[in-house]
């Protein structure tokens, strides 16, 4: 029996994720409530908590499933890990690529130019990070795993500072993870959404990313074995406390950043995420209160799909014209929910749109479709 509700304890955490995930991504419009808002840049908010989140779902999920590898050849176990970081990562530039086809200047139908694709993004994030921790875990084992975990924090630290610019080597433009993208992905291949060509899905600051996956992976290993007592779960609590006092004091001199990834965040993101996890085992595995599970367990059975479909269906609704200067989306927001002012009604919008994600997720569980990639 505790190993079910171990399992429904994992599911709510990464529903809790996705959900949060689909609510700060679709705001109504441009407008909305402080908390819900990435850090602009040095800094920490809770919508900066999300993505680190479900990095750390992903670990705590590999730490069920690799006890079922046991006995399976290496080289059928490193193409398993392979083939799904392959796929995710398609998934990924494949979202980017939607809808794949356009209309040109002579109002021809034609293919969607790959040379402006982003190439790395969120799901590229998640396929990269799984698949080198899931490597590192698998023929490294635990111990030496979080040691190699480590060592990415401060060779990502020492790669900051002394190779970005002298300047400020923690800037927008100044960092060293600005500079490789650059010259390996070129800017039509990157974000733009600060204004200028930049990555926060970079290619260099995925090495602290990955420490991410390891611990979620040593915690859950953790839960498994200690969590059944209080003592375990007050451990837990501790180890959370412990790295967010740690990622503050380092904070001094590898700032707190979310698009930077640095290793002061991954601390905190982790620290608050054995915080949050011990404190939904207690109020499951303990308290026995799971009225309340069933919502985010939806989200957290099909995860992958479930943000996929969200950011697949808001660009969609984005290419739907209401008449001659609007779309599907803008226009159920002015004419729905702009009238609860703009920033309730933005955040109306993307109950809403959560919502209607979730009814898909539902349905796909009560017929018992869980998508596996």
């Amino acid at each position: 029996m505790l190993k079910t509700q171990r399992f429904l304890a994992l599911d709510v955490f990464r529903g809790m994720t996705i959900c949060l995930m689909i609510i700060v991504n679709t705001p109504g419009n441009e407008v909305t409530f402080a908390p819900l808002l990435h850090a602009k840049w040095h800094g920490f908010t809770p919508t900066d908590l999300v993505f680190p989140s479900f990095l750390f779902a992903v670990g705590n999920a590999l730490s069920f499933v690799m006890p079922k590898w046991e006995g399976i050849s290496h080289s059928s176990i490193v193409a398993k890990i392979t083939k799904r970081t392959a796929l995710i990562f398609l998934l990924g530039f494949l979202m980017y690529w939607f809808p794949f086809l356009e209309f040109n200047d002579a109002n021809h139908l034609t293919l969607m130019p790959l040379s402006e694709t982003r190439i790395m993004g969120v799901l590229q994030r998640i396929a990269l990070c799984y698949g080198i921790a899931a490597l590192l875990i698998y023929f490294l084992k635990t111990r030496l795993a979080i040691i190699t975990g480590i060592a990415f924090l401060f060779i990502y630290w020492v790669l900051c500072f002394w190779l970005g610019d002298a300047a400020d080597p923690f800037s927008i433009t100044g960092n060293i993870g600005y500079h490789l993208d650059t010259w390996l992905f070129g800017e039509a291949h990157m974000y733009h959404g600060e204004g200028i060509a930049f990555e926060p899905e970079g290619l260099l600051s995925t090495i602290p990313a990955i420490v991410n996956v390891i611990a979620g992976f040593a915690v859950g290993q953790f839960v498994q074995q200690k969590a059944k007592q209080y003592e375990g779960l007050a451990k837990l609590l501790l180890i959370g406390v412990l790295l967010v006092f740690l990622a503050y004091c380092w904070n001094m001199v590898f700032p707190i950043n979310k698009k930077l990834w640095t290793s002061s965040f991954v601390l905190i993101t982790v620290g608050l995420d054995c915080i949050i996890l011990s404190a939904i085992i207690y109020w499951i595995d303990f308290a026995k209160k799971t009225k309340w599970t069933y919502f985010f367990e939806v989200f957290g059975k099909n995860p992958l799909f479930v943000y996929l479909l969200s950011e697949i269906l808001v660009t969609s609704l984005n290419l739907i014209p209401i008449g001659e200067n609007s779309n599907l989306f803008s226009w159920l927001y002015i004419n729905i929910f702009s009238y609860a002012g703009n920033y309730f009604g933005s955040l109306l919008f993307a109950l809403s749109y959560m919502l209607l994600c979730w009814s898909v997720g539902f349905w796909l569980d009560k017929r018992k479709i869980y998508v596996r990639v």
